[in-house]
């Protein structure tokens, strides 16, 4: 039995509402569970010295946690000095990930910025990020595409991201925080288009996990997609 009372193969309840910030390109609130991470999207003329004059856009990402997003306060990385390393995986992820799902010729030469501000944490920010990273970067290119400054859509196909590992010997999908600390084996999808792999990150605490075992989990990730994917396309269409 899950901590929450879930079936082994049930997603958190979720929502995505859109157009949340007035002065960004695209932005949402991501809800899942009670995860919930603030996406914005800012739009650019410019890119990086790396990518001047090749005539491919950019994409990046910012992630960061609000003092009071976990049970008890975190100071802030800015007071500090120094981002933590799990703060620099998490971003980086988060912009390979929807880099793979734009073409960046068709964007052209400007840099789309995803800054996602978790406001709580309770498992599974990182995949919340990039769910709700793709609906802000989605509504930026919508206005683009509006405007007529890219004229074919660069937009792919839908990045979203869901976690499952195995807990108290079963597999299952969407760990919460409560899952998550106490997981056998703790894994990450990154999926395109609802059936491509971005990017898959697993790991065993303590413990190790099977070909079949994977198989399943990716299953069960297959399956959240879809429904996550659904969403996007509702609040983005």
């Amino acid at each position: 039995m899950r901590p929450s009372g879930r079936r082994l193969d049930q997603i958190r309840a979720f929502s995505i509402v859109p157009d949340v910030a007035k002065h960004a390109e695209g932005s949402c609130l991501i809800e899942i569970g009670a995860t919930r991470v603030l996406c914005t999207a800012t739009v650019q003329g410019r890119v990086p010295p790396f990518v001047k004059g090749s005539g491919l856009g950019w994409l990046t990402a910012e992630y960061g946690m609000l003092p009071r997003a976990t049970n008890e306060r975190t100071r802030r990385e800015a007071v500090v000095g120094r981002q933590a390393g799990r703060t620099i995986e998490i971003q980086r992820l988060i912009g390979r990930s929807l880099r793979a799902g734009i073409d960046r010729i068709a964007l052209g030469e400007r840099q789309i910025t995803i800054d996602c501000d978790v406001l709580q944490a309770d498992g599974g920010t990182r995949c919340a990020a990039i769910t709700g990273g793709w609906v802000a970067m989605r509504l930026a290119i919508n206005g683009l595409l509006k405007s007529g400054d890219v004229l074919s859509d660069p937009v792919l196909a839908p990045v979203a991201a869901v976690s499952c590992g195995i807990y108290a010997g079963q597999p299952i999908l969407d760990l919460d925080y409560a899952e998550d600390s106490e997981a056998d084996v703790d894994g990450n999808f990154v999926i395109l288009g609802g059936d491509s792999l971005i990017e898959v990150q697993m790991s065993a605490e303590g413990s190790h996990f099977s070909r079949s075992q994977l198989d399943h989990l990716l299953d069960l990730a297959t399956q959240g997609i879809s429904k996550l994917i659904s969403c996007q396309k509702s609040v983005t269409e």
